[in-house]
C-alpha cells in the first residue's frame, strides 16, 4: 500500500489513470468516447506541466501556509483553463484538509482535485489527460500504487505534423521530433518497469476499428464497454469543445481512416526524413513503415537553427491567433496571465523572506479553517 493512501481512503476514491506520453495523439477522441461511461470521468486537463516551474518558489511544503497557497493556486488554475469542469465545485479548504497528512506534493494536490471532481460525478475511475506528466510518472507511482497508464502511440510523422501547427508546442519539425522521442522514451521505460500498469494502443488501430480498441481499453480499466461510446455526435462535450479551438474542430465527428496518411501532403520529403531519422527506433518498435532512408543529418547546428525558426513561428502563431480566432486567443492568454500573476506574487514573497520580513505562520491559519 502506498504510504500516502490508507486502505479506507483508497477504497473510497476512484482509481487514477494518466494518459501518456505526448499531446496530439488523438487523446481527446479517446477521452470523449470513454466519458460515455458513468463509471469513467476525465475532464479537460489542467496540464500542470506549465505550473511545474513555479513549484520551487512555494518553498517548504511541510509548511501549511505554503501548501495551502499551492492548493488555492491550483484550484485557480483549473478555473482559468479554456474548458471548465462542468458541474464541479472545488474547495481548496476541503482539498487541503483531505491531503494534509499525506506525502506533500504538487501532484497530490492536483490529483485530489480530480478525485473530488470524480466523486462528485460518481465515477469509479478518473483519468488525467495531461500527457506531459509522463515525465513525473515516478512521482505518481510513489504516491498512488494503483495508478494506471494509457499509452497512446501515433505514427510520429502524422503526430508531429499535427504538433507543428499546435500553439502549445514548437514550430519546427526537428524540435518536435526530439520532444516526441523524449516522451516515448519515458513511456517505454515506464511500461518496461510496470507492464501490468501500462496499456499501449496505437491510434491508427483506433481509427480503423474503434470498437475493438475501446473494448480493450475498457477491459484494462475494468469498466463496461458501451455502444454509446461509438456515437460521438451524441456527446455534448464533444460538440462544445469542437467550437472552442481549431485544434479540436474534428472531435465531434467520427474518425476518418483516410487521415492516417494526411501528413504526406503537409510535410516535405526533408521533414519526413528528419522525423524518421529521429524516431527510427520507435517506428520499428511500433510497426510503422519507413518512406525514406532515415539518414538525415541531425546535429547541434541544425538544432540551434531550428530553435530560431521556432521562435519566429511561435510569435507569428500568437499574432495570427489573436487576429483570426480572438476567443481562443483570449482564453489561452488569460491562463498565461494567471500563471504570470502567480509567478510575480511568489517572486515578491521570496524577496520579502530574503529581506527578513516574513513571519512563520506554520499551522495557524489552516487550523482555523480546518
Amino acid at each position: 500500500m502506498s504510504q500516502g493512501v490508507t486502505d479506507q481512503q483508497q477504497a473510497n476514491r476512484p482509481t487514477p489513470v494518466l494518459m501518456i506520453p505526448i499531446r496530439r495523439c488523438g487523446s481527446h477522441a479517446l477521452r470523449l468516447r470513454l466519458n460515455a461511461s458513468p463509471d469513467f470521468y476525465s475532464p479537460y486537463p489542467m496540464h500542470i506541466v506549465d505550473f511545474m516551474p513555479l513549484v520551487p518558489a512555494y518553498g517548504d511544503l511541510s509548511n501549511d501556509w505554503n501548501y495551502f497557497q499551492m492548493a488555492v493556486d491550483l484550484v485557480g488554475l483549473q478555473n482559468s483553463t479554456m474548458v471548465k469542469w462542468d458541474g464541479v465545485a472545488l474547495d481548496p479548504v476541503s482539498i487541503f484538509n483531505t491531503i494534509k497528512d499525506k506525502p506533500r506534493s504538487v501532484h497530490m494536490v492536483a490529483w485530489e482535485m480530480l478525485f473530488q471532481a470524480g466523486e462528485q460525478n460518481n465515477a469509479k475511475l478518473v483519468m488525467d489527460k495531461s500527457l506531459d506528466n509522463i515525465h513525473y510518472a515516478s512521482d505518481l507511482v510513489s504516491l498512488f500504487d494503483d495508478m494506471l497508464f494509457l499509452n497512446v502511440v501515433r505514427d510520429p510523422r502524422a503526430q508531429i505534423c499535427s504538433i507543428n501547427r499546435a500553439i502549445i508546442h514548437d514550430y519546427d519539425t526537428l524540435l518536435n521530433s526530439l520532444t516526441w522521442v523524449k516522451a516515448h522514451k519515458a513511456a517505454k521505460a515506464l511500461a518496461d518497469k510496470f507492464p501490468d500498469r501500462v496499456l499501449t494502443i496505437r491510434y491508427e488501430d483506433f481509427l480503423t476499428n474503434q470498437e475493438a480498441v475501446l473494448r480493450k481499453v475498457c477491459q484494462f480499466f475494468k469498466i463496461d464497454f458501451l455502444p454509446t461510446m461509438l456515437d460521438i455526435s451524441a456527446s455534448p462535450e464533444a460538440q462544445s469543445i469542437a467550437g472552442r479551438s481549431a485544434l479540436w474542430e474534428n472531435n465531434c465527428f467520427a474518425p476518418i481512416a483516410a487521415n492516417i496518411d494526411k501528413f504526406k501532403k503537409a510535410l516535405s520529403a526533408e521533414e519526413i526524413e528528419i522525423i524518421e531519422t529521429v524516431t527510427k527506433d520507435y517506428m520499428d518498435l511500433y510497426g510503422y513503415s519507413f518512406m525514406t532512408s532515415a539518414s538525415a543529418n541531425v546535429n547541434d547546428d541544425a538544432i540551434e537553427s531550428a530553435k530560431e525558426r521556432s521562435a519566429l513561428g511561435k510569435h507569428k502563431a500568437w499574432l495570427d491567433l489573436e487576429l483570426f480566432d480572438p476567443q481562443d486567443y483570449q482564453l489561452r492568454q488569460f491562463r498565461n496571465d494567471y500563471l504570470g500573476m502567480i509567478k510575480q506574487r511568489l517572486t515578491a514573497s521570496q524577496k520579502k523572506k530574503l529581506n527578513g520580513s516574513s513571519v512563520n505562520v506554520q499551522g495557524i491559519q489552516l487550523q482555523k479553517i480546518a
